[in-house]
């Protein structure tokens, strides 16, 4: 079974699932070295998919004390991200199953993209990368890092 790729160009609104650290680099950390993945999301090249509970993992970790966020900023930030998603349900009968992950967190994302029919993963995490190379999620989607992404919409345009 072919493993699934991503080519240039990509085509306006991809469907993309980002995990919860893409989220804060992009909205909350506001990393320079992603400006373009942010604003392909914002200008709707990127087209966000997530579930309630991914939205409230985000807000969790927005919470925790070592990033000192104020509730407001909290908030703000949760909206914009919000705002640029399609929020999915939870599928009761999925069409395949997925390798499991060993951080059980991380499982959620996974299913997002296998549900959703988004193209990406967007993740930093070296073990939901691997997974990327498994048949059962590679013929459905890539698993990659946002600066890979971002590299593929470079050569795209």
């Amino acid at each position: 079974m072919a493993t699934y790729s991503l080519d240039a160009p990509l085509p306006h609104g991809l469907p993309v699932v980002l995990d919860t650290n893409v989220v804060l680099s992009l909205w909350m950390f506001e990393d320079p070295a992603l400006v373009r993945l942010r604003a392909a999301v914002e200008n709707g090249l990127l087209r966000p998919f997530t579930r309630e509970d991914c939205l409230g993992e985000l807000s969790r970790v927005l919470a925790y004390t070592q990033f000192a966020q104020p509730p407001e900023r909290q908030a703000e930030i949760a909206a914009a991200y919000r705002a640029r998603c399609c929020v999915i349900d939870v599928v009761d009968a999925p069409s395949c199953e997925l390798p499991a992950c060993l951080d059980r967190d991380d499982q959620k994302f996974l299913e997002v993209a296998r549900d959703s029919g988004a193209k990406a993963l967007l993740t930093r995490d070296k073990l939901v990368l691997k997974l990327g190379r498994r048949p059962v999620i590679g013929a459905r989607f890539a698993i990659l890092t946002p600066e890979r992404l971002q590299a593929l919409m470079t050569q795209s345009g």
